[in-house]
């Protein structure tokens, strides 16, 4: 696998602030993607045992709220198999960090037996995710008003709430207002 870009204190891309990881490699080829360059499977550098140490280290500090997957495409079946081991020894060695990726399949798709990108990890690879945004980006439904997503038809899916319930439930997004927070200020 080859990775485009690291960034250590992505505040865009999932809750807090996040290491994020843009893998390389997407068939998708989503009109007016913003990194259409990370569609080749080849762009950038290989992801090798030191690029994973080095993620580690960037999310070892306190102030880090986990990891985030992007791309390209997390979920080429090429992405799953290399990020399955990776993702393994983030829950192992930080367990309280969050863990976020964003796909242009949907949740749907990658459940689908016999489908592109459904593959041997996807099952594990899903089990160790918070939250999954899924789904094409579509130009025609570009919102910027949109928190972690560019199109109204992407979702954000609470991967655990989903695992229980055993149906997709969205992410709830906990932006508190300014009135919460001057009440929660008054009781202190």
């Amino acid at each position: 696998m080859y990775y485009g870009e690291i960034k250590d204190c992505d505040i865009a891309n999932g809750e807090g602030v996040r290491v994020t990881l843009f893998v390389s490699g997407c068939t998708n080829g989503c009109k007016g993607c913003f990194q259409p360059q990370t569609w080749a499977f080849d762009y950038g550098r290989p992801f090798t045992a030191e690029t994973e140490a080095k993620l580690l280290a960037m999310l070892a500090p306190n102030y880090i709220n986990g990891l985030t997957l992007l791309g390209g495409d997390p979920f080429e079946p090429e992405n799953q198999r290399a990020l399955l081991p990776f993702l393994r020894r983030v829950r192992e060695r930080l367990p309280r960090k969050t863990i976020w990726a964003f796909t242009g399949f949907t949740y749907e798709q990658l459940l689908a037996d016999g489908s592109h990108p459904r593959c041997e990890a996807t099952d594990e690879l899903l089990a160790l995710l918070d939250v999954l945004v899924d789904g094409p980006y579509v130009e025609q439904l570009h919102d910027i008003s949109l928190r972690f997503r560019g199109s109204s038809n992407q979702r954000l899916i609470d991967m655990g709430e989903t695992r229980r319930a055993g149906e997709v439930v969205l992410w709830d997004d906990h932006i508190p207002t300014f009135d919460h927070i001057s009440h929660n200020r008054e009781e202190d």
